[in-house]
């Protein structure tokens, strides 16, 4: 009776000119984001970052940035600008990074930035989509008999102030039975001296990070990166809220690229891409659906995006697989990973 009733009162709506326009939400197309508007009037894009983190974003001899974060950065700039090299970057300490964002000396925090409840709920930032899933770990000094994280028991542990991992030292301390000694500090170069000249015995970081700590020690074999994966940390590109247009526009580039990869769609023959006549790859590439046009930029934004940087596949492989991480659960969910897009359509 009451879903007769709702048909009914449906197909009346229906009859009765102007009434279901009437109730209708506005064209997302027409939605405005004062942060795209910001870019466009500036010229570029505000993009922040770490501090040095190898295989993620760390400046080389001649100041020029690279990294996986470093190359979403050069996406975004492409998809709304036309131009990936309308970026500039800042680096922030894990303490300083979300307070910039927040006061809007930026427009997108691309920093290897772990996607947790409480930053979630309280912190008046967005994160957008999970671009990639780490796991915090131990990189110790290589002691004889050392296979476990397990068997550092009274060790002096590095730790960065304001990031998870100093929740996660102490959890698996107490879990263990064994006792860990934090040593704290900020600067992240600081840290790395302490480690690498014995003031600490471990570090604690996500397990990415720590493979690229390794091969910047003098003597790479003296570290171990050891097995225990104690934590999930899962990385989001992160913006502020109160614009949602611009955090849908960051989300989809997101989700772009890891559709750009399960399609086959690499910079390489992106070009070729466009006289494809498979629907989904040409509403990727921006021959159908208007999709970059209901998000208030050029349709051929993932196009654009692509071109300048790759797919996902094509980010790991530049500068996260030549330190030494495997793809594990960062492969596609068709690969039996974790990596997945919402549909194109």
């Amino acid at each position: 009776m009451f879903r007769s009733l709702r048909t009914a009162l449906v197909a009346a709506a229906l009859l009765v000119p102007g009434l279901a326009e009437a109730q209708a939400p506005a064209p997302a197309a027409n939605r405005s984001s004062p942060t795209l508007d910001g870019v466009r009037s500036r010229g570029y894009l505000r993009c922040g970052v770490s501090q040095g983190t190898p295989g993620f974003s760390v400046p080389d001899g001649q100041g020029v940035w690279h990294g996986f974060d470093i190359d979403f950065c050069h996406a975004l700039a492409a998809a709304v600008l036309g131009d990936p090299a309308k970026v500039r970057f800042t680096p922030y300490s894990a303490q300083a990074r979300f307070t910039a964002l927040q006061s809007g000396e930026i427009d997108i925090l691309s920093r290897n930035s772990t996607f947790t409840f409480q930053r979630d709920v309280q912190l008046g930032l967005e994160f957008a989509a999970i671009i990639y899933y780490d796991g915090a770990g131990f990189l110790a000094r290589r002691q004889p008999g050392l296979t476990s994280a397990r068997q550092l028991d009274g060790a002096t542990v590095c730790v960065q102030t304001g990031t998870t991992n100093e929740l996660v030292v102490g959890d698996f301390a107490r879990t263990n039975n064994i006792t860990l000694t934090p040593l704290v500090m900020q600067d992240m170069e600081e840290i790395l001296q302490a480690l690498f000249s014995g003031r600490c015995d471990a570090m604690n970081w996500d397990r990415g990070a720590l493979a690229g700590t390794r091969m910047r020690a003098p003597n790479p074999d003296d570290f171990v990166l050891l097995p225990e994966v104690l934590s999930k940390e899962p990385y989001s590109p992160v913006v502020a809220q109160g614009d949602q247009r611009w955090l849908e526009i960051v989300r989809w580039l997101a989700y772009a690229l890891i559709e750009a990869e399960e399609q086959g769609v690499t910079q390489a023959n992106v070009e070729a891409a466009l006289t494809s006549t498979n629907p989904g790859t040409r509403r990727l590439v921006g021959n159908a659906g208007g999709f970059g046009e209901m998000l208030g930029i050029d349709n051929r934004w993932v196009f654009n995006a692509i071109k300048a940087v790759g797919n996902w596949s094509e980010l790991f492989e530049r500068n996260l697989a030549p330190i030494g991480i495997d793809r594990g659960v960062n492969r596609l969910w068709s690969q039996g990973g974790a990596l997945y897009a919402p549909a194109f359509r």
